[in-house]
């Protein structure tokens, strides 16, 4: 099958791994396995490309919680015409992605410390957040942050319920990783937008295309 990875993209994500286990090391940024990392973080994270294909250059996206810079590092690498936000409340890991930064010269991301519910609006075009929170608290975080009728996706386990957050409306799309089973796309959209702008999912994104059933050997 077909990665939605850039060839080109392949030496820095290792370059990115390489550093996460030097971290982690000193200040246990992760408690994944070094084994694990590269499907749990890289393989999973790819899963949004095609549903962030659409945006024009310059759009602002914004990775709520991101932790390790997961997914932004991945769509910064991907996407270097688009703008990433990567918010996280802890120093600790916001310091790891700024570290990344410098170190894969990804000029378009953005490590911010910060809490959601307290900053400024950050009119993003696009939101994204893998394994954060309830829907509910997404949602309150999106009405804050996202322009109108932009979408978040949320990267989730592989069952629900999906109840879909006050002024959203919700859509799920399952895909399976290679080893560590199945987990679901979870799409946000405001109840006021029209049908025809509420997207299905990409030919190549979760639920029958390239990342179906993708192997973890087609992303190294």
């Amino acid at each position: 099958m077909e990665s939605p990875l850039p060839d080109w993209t392949l030496e820095p994500i290792a370059h990115y791994l390489d550093l996460l286990d030097r971290w982690s090391r000193t200040h246990a940024l992760t408690s994944l396995e070094k084994e694990q990392r590269h499907e749990e973080l890289i393989l999973d994270s790819a899963v949004l490309l095609p549903f962030l294909g659409p945006l024009p250059a310059r759009s602002r996206v914004v990775d709520f919680g991101t932790g390790m810079g997961i997914p932004a590092v991945l769509i910064a690498l991907a996407r270097p015409d688009l703008e990433i936000i990567a918010l996280d409340k802890s120093n600790k890991k916001i310091s790891f992605v700024r570290q990344a930064a410098l170190e894969l010269r990804l000029a378009n991301l953005v490590p911010v410390v910060g809490r959601a519910e307290a900053m400024a609006p950050l009119r993003a075009h696009a939101g994204v957040a893998k394994a954060v929170g309830t829907l509910d608290l997404l949602g309150g975080w999106w009405r804050r942050h996202g322009l109108p009728g932009a979408s978040f996706w949320a990267l989730k386990g592989p069952q629900g319920p999906w109840e879909a957050p006050q002024g959203f409306r919700v859509r799920t799309y399952p895909y399976q990783l290679p080893s560590r089973g199945q987990r679901t796309v979870v799409e946000l959209v405001g109840e006021d937008v029209p049908d025809h702008h509420f997207l299905g999912a990409p030919e190549d994104a979760a639920g029958g295309g390239a990342l179906a059933g993708l192997d973890d050997d087609e992303l190294a």
